[in-house]
Formats: structure tokens, sequence, C-alpha cells
């Protein structure tokens, strides 16, 4: 499926997507505020798409005219999720290259899933999360609507072998009506 917005074209990861995700993934500013290691190389980035991101609701995010991966967007329904979360509800993670940040490219890329999830998905809540320190994160989120939930102090993080401070978000599907009728 491919979903496009007023500024990005959000389309299935493919293996030619190597080495664009590698040039943005090995930037240590980026991966370990979103809890996954550094890229060390286009191979470990080729094998990042087969077996992480080649998941039915994971989309490469791309400007509208430019076919280039800068960044990613998911859902993890259900018990793919890493909030261990019933069938109908899920679980929404993104990430966008340094070059991007502060362009409101991902804010546009969440309305764009919570509206897939929420009006073609039947899904009843979305939950987000971000970890101490990803500031960038938290407001994307606050500006999507999502709503401040619970923290999960001191969870083990395997990705990155050490502990982090998560802080939970979640949108309902009501409150998403709600924000719809508003604008």
């Amino acid at each position: 499926m491919i979903i496009e917005t007023k500024r990005l074209l959000l389309r299935p990861w493919q293996c030619s997507d190597a080495e664009s995700l590698y040039l943005f993934a090995q930037d240590p500013r980026v991966g370990p505020i979103a809890g996954w290691p550094v890229h060390t190389d286009v191979e470990n980035s080729r094998q990042i798409i087969q077996d992480v991101l080649s998941g039915a609701q994971t989309y490469a995010v791309t400007l509208q005219g430019d076919n280039r991966a800068i960044g990613s967007i998911g859902l993890m329904i259900g018990a793919e999720s890493n909030l261990s979360l019933p069938e109908r509800e899920c679980e929404i993670g993104y990430w966008i290259g340094v070059p991007f940040w502060g362009c409101g490219y991902i804010p546009e890329a969440v309305i764009a899933l919570l509206h897939l999830a929420f009006e073609q998905l039947s899904i009843e809540k979305v939950w987000c999360s971000y970890f101490d320190g990803n500031e960038q994160s938290k407001r994307v989120q606050e500006k999507c609507g999502f709503v401040y939930h619970h923290t999960n102090w001191d969870r083990d993080w395997p990705p990155l072998q050490g502990r982090r401070t998560e802080h939970v978000t979640c949108m309902t599907k009501s409150r998403w009506a709600l924000q719809q009728a508003k604008a």
C-alpha cells in the first residue's frame, strides 16, 4: 500500500533503499534516541530492511517527487507491539534523518497512519512512546494529540543492551474522531 500526504509518499521498504537507509541510520543522533543501534554499513541496513522494516504496515518516508527513503514509520498491531497489546490496539513508531528534523514531516506521516489505523484497520487505540531525552519524539506526539498515559521506569532494552525510561502516550478512536471534527 502507498499512502500520500500533502508533502510525503509513504511506501513499502525495498532492498534498494539500503544505501539511503544507511546514510541516515549511521548517524548516532538517530537510532539510539529511538531505541535501536547505529547501522554499521549498507549490508547491515539491507538486513534491517529484510528483518524489521518489511512488516505489513511499515513504510519508508519519502518526499513527494523524490523516491529516496529519508525515514520510517509503522504500525505494530497487537502482539507485534513492544507494549503487549490486544489485537484491536497498535503501537506507532517512527524516525527521520537529521537533515529533515524540524520540517514537520513526521507529524504529517503520523496523522496519515492514524487515519489508516482508525478509518481502515478498525483499531480502537494507538499507543506511542519515547525515551527520556527524546524531545523531538515527545513533541511529535503532543502535536498529533497523543495523551500521556504512564511511564515505564528503568525498562530493560535489549537492542541497546541497557535500561531506559520510556514515557507512553495514546490516542483513542473517539479522541481521533473529535480532533477530525475540529479540523
